[in-house]
């Protein structure tokens, strides 16, 4: 969008310099001196009507851009500076002269035996000014009273004071005409500044396709091209490759139509936006405005936006899958639990660990596919830090080699932390293995933990290896930065900080005086105090997975009764106010969702609600502003740190 503003700056800075000058010439038209300015590389930049009709010049000498030399070349082969025996030398004089222009004033008398006064002033930017003033019939009055002073003495006076009336009359001119000179250089100045600030190339070009003005940004939008492009064509301005890219465009713009298109420059791998239009009516185009920009960051956001666009279809393809597999998934969890709690064969259990363990992996591998397509959430359960960590060492120690260490040290005090048990496992696990990788044949790996004062909770791993180097310490939290080659993914670490991020915490990499250190801070969550059983209503149109969520509330010792839709739930509700929480799914039977439940009762009752949807679906993407969501499949842990969450809030608000 911010590009898109500048280009619309830049074009409206362009009419208004049009417009700027369009009314400048229209001031020096009126004037009776005949007036050309040309800039420091002798070609023409503005000239007023009176110097093409004084000197008969033909439209091309008075086009912006037209050489000095050619129009010195024309005046002498037509006899302005009388018999000349080489024109080639005399034009050739002249430019020299012109190349070390001093201020000067001088009087000559044309072929046509007019008289005219020719005064020139160099310009604060290079070039110069030059005024042309006929003074043919002052000269003649001179002429007459010293040839007729002693017969003609009355009309001497007469003469004399039309003469200084003429003199006050070209006096004045010449004052306005300085004045007018000093506006349209700093007019100039200040328009060339402006255009020259921009970050957009502004040029013109005329019909022999020939720079007649340029912003000198060209370097600027292409870069290796060069800024002074002032008589260069602009095949040569552009080199062949962008010229033939352009050239269409160009053609068109030629014969009135103007256009907006983009090219590869491949000199400089830059993508560039090009505005053609064309200077003047379909039959009378005097050249084309050109405007052109450099969109090269602009197209690569486009293409990364396009990027999650297509993850979105990917999620809206696979959500529908993911919905069915994570209840059948919560069912088989549920019914598994059931049996490891009857008495049955001694081989029994070693095939129910064995679903139960297939089933959790099946729940990862849904998680996996959510982090692909959606934003992944986290989930605070009540966790036992002594634990965590040394299920951590008994699944990293095999990887280690015997001459690599591993340290585990907690001063957490034993009381159990609400974490995300998962995220902070991953994470340690990431970083341990690269503080292996890092240790190369032989080193030691720490691991500490510990609170800050009462607010955060540090989990700290250090190595002996070689450390971070200065490049990575800056960019090695980012996507797909790796040291280690061909053989990293550069995921790892940008894993570790989008996880501590999600949990409200930050990462923090270091060297000390052996190795690399990296922290994770996480927030200090108390786990709640455990609350009372009470009635929960369990709302679920899934008969089997209403079984297995119910033998998970019972066997916390909650009264469980259920409704398969929104409408059966109020009618358990208006019958039975000693309903604690009520636990719903999103999606029910009937055309009511859980959300509309969540709305007629959230006055009344405690709410959570339960959804195997992505968490970018819209459905729950409402639900997670009007209560708890608890992602399917979940465990029996997980259901009652949610459930804990959501009675004490009601009991403390």
């Amino acid at each position: 969008m911010a590009t898109h503003q500048s280009q619309l700056n830049a074009q409206t800075q362009a009419r208004t310099m049009a417009q700027t000058m369009a009314q400048t010439m229209a001031g020096l038209n009126l004037i009776q001196q005949a007036l050309s300015i040309y800039d420091r590389d002798l070609f023409l930049v503005v000239s007023n009507r009176p110097f093409r009709e004084m000197f008969d010049l033909p439209k091309a000498l008075v086009t912006p851009g037209a050489p000095f030399a050619d129009t010195i070349r024309f005046l002498a082969s037509r006899g302005e500076y009388g018999p000349v025996d080489d024109v080639d030398e005399l034009v050739r004089q002249r430019v020299q002269q012109a190349r070390a222009f001093e201020p000067h004033y001088m009087e000559r008398t044309r072929d046509n035996g007019r008289t005219i006064a020719v005064e020139g002033s160099p310009l604060p930017q290079g070039g110069w000014v030059t005024v042309y003033t006929d003074i043919t019939r002052p000269r003649q009055q001179e002429q007459l009273l010293r040839a007729r002073s002693e017969e003609l003495s009355d009309q001497l006076i007469e003469y004399a004071e039309e003469l200084s009336a003429s003199n006050r009359q070209l006096a004045a001119s010449n004052a306005a005409l300085e004045e007018a000179k000093r506006q349209l250089t700093d007019s100039e100045a200040r328009i060339r500044l402006t255009s020259e600030m921009m970050p957009a190339h502004i040029a013109h070009v005329d019909l022999d396709r020939l720079y007649t003005y340029s912003n000198r940004q060209l370097k600027t939008v292409m870069p290796g091209s060069s800024s002074d492009v002032l008589g260069h064509h602009i095949r040569d301005a552009l080199g062949d490759q962008a010229y033939t890219a352009i050239q269409p465009n160009l053609d068109a713009a030629f014969n009135g139509k103007p256009s907006i298109f983009e090219f590869d420059h491949e000199l400089s791998t830059r993508r560039i936006r090009v505005a053609f239009t064309p200077d003047g009516a379909r039959r009378d185009i005097n050249g084309v405005y050109i405007l052109s920009m450099d969109v090269t960051e602009e197209t690569q956001t486009r293409v990364a936006l396009q990027q999650t666009h297509r993850r979105e279809m990917a999620a809206h393809l696979t959500s529908g899958l993911a919905h069915d597999f994570s209840n059948l998934l919560t069912i088989i969890l549920g019914m598994q639990s059931q049996l490891s709690r009857m008495t049955l064969p001694e081989k029994a259990g070693d095939l129910i660990e064995a679903t139960l363990s297939a089933a959790r992996r099946g729940g990862t591998l849904l998680g996996r596919i959510a982090d692909m397509t959606s934003a992944r959430e986290v989930t605070l359960e009540p966790t036992n830090l002594d634990a965590l960590l040394t299920e951590l060492k008994t699944l990293i120690t095999p990887t280690l080699s015997e001459n690599v260490s591993l340290r585990i040290t907690n001063a957490v005090d034993q009381r159990a932390l609400m974490l995300d048990s998962g995220m902070v496992q991953d994470s340690l696990l990431n970083l341990i293995l690269n503080a292996r990788d890092a240790c190369g044949h032989s080193g030691e790996i720490s691991v500490h933990a510990k609170t800050v004062k009462d607010t955060w909770v540090d989990l700290c791993v250090a190595d002996t290896g070689t450390g971070f180097s200065d490049a990575a310490l800056e960019h090695a939290l980012e996507p797909f930065y790796t040291t280690k080659g061909g053989e990293g993914s550069g995921l790892g670490l940008s894993m570790v900080y989008n996880m501590t991020k999600l949990s409200g915490g930050r990462v923090t990499l270091a060297n000390h005086g052996n190795g690399a250190r990296v922290t994770l801070r996480l927030p200090l969550r108390q786990n709640l105090p455990p609350i009372k059983p009470g009635l929960v209503l369990l709302v679920e149109d899934s008969p089997d997975l209403r079984a297995s969520v119910r033998d998970m509330l019972t066997q916390s010792g909650h009264t469980v009764i259920e409704a398969a839709s929104a409408s059966e739930a109020r009618a358990l509700i208006n019958e039975l106010p000693d309903i604690t929480l009520v636990l719903s799914d999103i999606t029910l039977e009937g055309s009511e969702t859980g959300i509309d439940l969540c709305d007629q009762i959230a006055q009344q009752h405690p709410i959570i609600m339960m959804t195997s949807l992505a968490t970018d679906h819209p459905l729950h993407q409402q639900a997670a502003t009007r209560a708890p969501v608890l992602q399917k499949p979940f465990s029996a842990t997980a259901l009652n740190a949610a459930l804990t969450a959501a009675l004490q809030t009601e009991v403390h608000p």
